[in-house]
């Protein structure tokens, strides 16, 4: 990559025929977009290696991982870019190496801080802002932060079987591409056309959506709330839990009674009855490696999407069910 005295961004040869299907997918102008891109990411447990590799391999310009936290037992279930021999070694530093080598042309550095250490000014070098594995208080405060500073952000979390993703990009605009059908003209000659005839065209418009922080998509009254939107209440739960205890449930405590009575303060407020019980009955310790990859995949798909300015985004929240397998997007808050 170079920038010319206009700060222009230009790809390099080899940069065009390593990105040459990525350039042929969303075009030439928002691959040079990933390629001046700064990203920092909060957290490197299973869920945020899944987000490395998915941008390095897009080709952002730089990312840094910020995480004090060291590498433990848990993380062997689904952390892919810690070596075997890292436990208790800090996590960000641990996943260095490998997330490097995915990718030579991105520049990926360590932070061993703790993001509550950070003045609001750090956040200010960063084009997207992506926190995982914080508690409410931290989310909310660097989303406002970012706002300040005009930085995308986003959050998110696995818990087991289950994981959810927001966005606050603030006010963005993004270019998407429309099929239109269109009648196909009469033939010159002037000659009857028996039958009508159509051709499918591809039209390229620009749009701007316009999005709302965090604290927005917490404690939406349940007349709000779509249909079917179990797994809501279920980040509401393990959110106000870490909120909290400052932890996750552990895996060696299932059912306890701290993570029953948050559970329960949930299901009273929202009127659920027994609706949710099966979820936090359920699996939702640890973090599951094929979950990780999934919503991983839809983080860093979206924090791609935003970056290249190609495609809609999802507005705000996306949440993943293990029961259908599927996920689904909430816009609350608006």
């Amino acid at each position: 990559m170079v920038e010319d005295k206009n700060q222009n961004v230009e790809l390099t040869d080899h940069e065009a025929e390593l990105y040459d299907r990525q350039i042929r997918l969303w075009g030439l102008e928002s691959q040079k977009r990933l390629r001046a891109a700064r990203v920092l990411l909060i957290g490197l447990n299973g869920f945020g290696a899944e987000i490395a590799k998915n941008i390095i391999l897009a080709g952002v310009k730089a990312v840094t991982f910020l995480d004090h936290r060291n590498v433990t037992a848990e993380d062997r279930c689904s952390q892919f870019l810690t070596p075997k021999d890292s436990l208790g070694k800090n996590r960000a530093e641990a996943s260095l190496q490998r997330a490097k080598n995915l990718n030579l042309m991105v520049n990926i550095e360590a932070d061993t801080s703790n993001v509550d250490d950070k003045p609001d000014t750090y956040f200010s070098n960063f084009d997207v802002v992506c926190a995982t594995q914080c508690s409410i208080t931290q989310i909310k405060k660097i989303n406002g932060i970012c706002r300040k500073h005009n930085v995308k952000f986003f959050a998110g979390d696995v818990w087991g079987t289950f994981g959810y993703t927001f966005a606050d990009l603030i006010e963005h605009e993004y270019a998407e591409d429309i099929v239109q059908t269109k009648k196909i003209q009469l033939s010159e000659s002037g000659e009857p056309v028996i039958k009508e005839k159509f051709e499918n065209i591809t039209v390229t418009e620009k749009r701007t959506d316009t999005f709302v922080p965090f604290e927005s998509v917490l404690n939406v009254p349940k007349l709000s709330l779509p249909k079917e939107s179990e797994m809501y209440y279920m980040m509401l739960i393990m959110l106000n839990y870490r909120e909290k205890y400052n932890n996750d449930p552990p895996p060696g405590e299932r059912g306890s009674e701290n993570f029953t009575a948050e559970a329960t303060e949930v299901i009273k407020k929202y009127d659920l009855g027994d609706k949710i019980n099966h979820l936090f009955e359920g699996d939702v310790y640890a973090q599951i490696s094929p979950v990780c990859a999934i919503v991983g995949g839809i983080m860093g798909q979206e924090i791609i999407k935003t970056v290249s300015q190609k495609g809609a985004p999802h507005n705000n929240l996306f949440v993943f069910n293990p029961d259908t397998l599927c996920g689904k997007i909430l816009k609350l808050g608006q």
